[in-house]
């Protein structure tokens, strides 16, 4: 009568009359319980635990997860499979792994819809196709990597093309994003390239120092994705998704472009994708923009971002520290000298900082082995040198006579580091007065005999005084070149 009634099997029904039994619960109790309750009571579906072939399985899927989440090139689900059944022979087919690891990965891996908040986050990335386009210096063909950012509620996009996915770029596609924008949201979310994070970490990620000085020169908080979570930056990858279809298609195949052409006809299409209404949507991402996020960014500061480097490097005892990217040298005041100090440049400025002050400020000179000196630096005994020029050393070689005068040009013309030359100018030019200028001269004129241009030359034929000796007579001929590592005849007597 039951079973006809309410459609269930009688074996069922026999079933819960023994499970009512056995419980011995009055029926009002039974009455007043919810529909869960009563399930949960009278819960005769067997619990099944997972069998160990099963539990193996469960246990491999995390491992598994990550690997295809890493994107290495040829990491496949049928490659994985091959590991697993090696491991468990008696493992599932390819088959059924395959629809157990869907179900496994859409439980574990279920994204929660995110209501974005007007300026708050900016998503960034590099897509995985490249462009072509011709150097216009070289005329080489090469491949641009297509730089993506997007607003998280508006979802207004920017494209750009650059060079690589070196920081230089990195940060150019960041920046003219906000200008895109024209305005910083509160917060970017990169993935953990080289460029923007050091060392990526769940909780702290270790960012890149310039990408670093960037976020805080426009005010935002960066936001690195954790490491193998996609999920995190959803709304880029899905933004490049788009961009394939709506950008890329319209890059025409045979047309030759230079990087600035490329770019033009990318936002050219980049604003119809703009523009165009949203999927189910009676809007477009413009107009979202305009209504809900363009009020809601921060203002941009008055000066664009410049990429600034630093450099630890010791002061040298002529009180100039060595920018060694332009081999150009900067004084600092003479109290620092032999100290290390941190040299912060960009295209523009260099900084020299001591710990944390700035003790000296230049423009910036590419010209190399030049000197920048501000003579304040300098120590009153020093400052003279800042009047060493060839015109200089010439001039007072012209008082001394015409073979020193000679003798020091031939020095200034060696092609060596500037203050090098000056210094052996100056320690020639000091036998004036310790030796007298006669006495020099005919040094001078040996040495050019010699053909040997130095200030050790002078010093070894003056102090073997070998100015006292006539020029091109036969004894002339019996003499070895003048150098300080020669022994001489008396090292071999015994």
């Amino acid at each position: 009568m039951i079973s006809a009634r309410t459609g269930v099997a009688r074996n069922t029904v026999k079933q819960y009359i023994r499970l009512f039994i056995a419980k011995d619960t009055p029926l009002s109790e039974l009455e007043a319980l919810s529909d869960s309750d009563l399930d949960q009571l009278f819960n005769i579906r067997p619990s099944r635990e997972p069998d160990k072939r099963h539990q193996e399985l469960l246990a491999f899927f995390p491992t598994m997860d990550k690997l295809l989440r890493s994107k290495k090139k040829g990491c496949t689900r049928e490659l994985l499979w091959n590991d697993y059944i090696l491991k468990h022979p008696d493992g599932y087919r390819l088959t059924q792994f395959k629809e157990l690891y869907r179900a496994w990965s859409k439980r574990v891996n279920s994204v929660l819809h995110i209501d974005h908040k007007a300026g708050d986050k900016m998503y960034v990335d590099f897509a995985g196709k490249t462009l072509p386009y011709v150097d216009a210096e070289t005329g080489e063909m090469l491949q641009s990597e297509i730089f993506v950012s997007i607003l998280g509620a508006s979802q207004l996009t920017y494209v750009e093309a650059v060079s690589s996915q070196q920081t230089e770029d990195f940060i150019l596609g960041c920046e003219n994003s906000l200008y895109y924008f024209g305005g910083a949201p509160c917060g970017i979310v990169p993935d953990n390239l080289k460029a923007a994070v050091i060392k990526s970490d769940k909780y702290e990620p270790i960012l890149n120092e310039v990408f670093a000085d960037f976020v805080h020169h426009y005010n935002i908080t960066a936001l690195p994705a954790g490491p193998y979570r996609p999920t995190h930056k959803a709304l880029v990858e899905g933004a490049v998704k788009l961009i394939y279809s709506s950008v890329y298609t319209r890059i025409k195949e045979d047309v030759v472009y230079t990087l600035r052409e490329l770019n033009e006809a990318i936002w050219s299409a980049l604003e119809d994708h703009n523009n165009r209404m949203m999927k189910g949507r009676p809007y477009s991402r413009r107009q979202m923009f305009n209504d809900i996020e363009h009020n809601a960014l921060q203002q941009l500061p008055g000066i664009r971002y410049q990429i600034r480097r630093k450099k630890t490097v010791t002061v040298q005892r002529n009180n100039h520290a060595c920018l060694h990217e332009d081999k150009h040298y900067y004084s600092v005041p003479f109290k620092y000298i032999g100290r290390k100090v941190t040299v912060q440049y960009n295209q523009s400025e260099v900084e020299i900082m001591y710990k944390y002050d700035c003790i000296a400020k230049h423009s910036r000179n590419r010209r190399p082995y030049g000197y920048t000196t501000v003579p304040d630096h300098l120590a009153s005994n020093h400052q003279y040198r800042t009047d060493w020029t060839p015109e200089t050393f010439l001039a007072r070689a012209k008082e001394v006579g015409p073979s020193t005068q000679e003798y020091l040009s031939k020095i200034l013309e060696k092609a060596q580091h500037a203050e090098q030359s000056y210094r052996s100018c100056q320690g020639i030019l000091s036998y004036a007065s310790r030796a007298g200028k006669d006495r020099l001269e005919k040094a001078c004129e040996r040495a050019i005999y010699y053909q040997d241009y130095s200030y050790r030359t002078i010093r070894a034929i003056l102090e073997e005084n070998h100015d006292k000796l006539p020029i091109g007579d036969e004894s002339d001929n019996l003499f070895m070149p003048v150098h300080e590592n020669i022994r001489g005849g008396n090292y071999y007597e015994k």
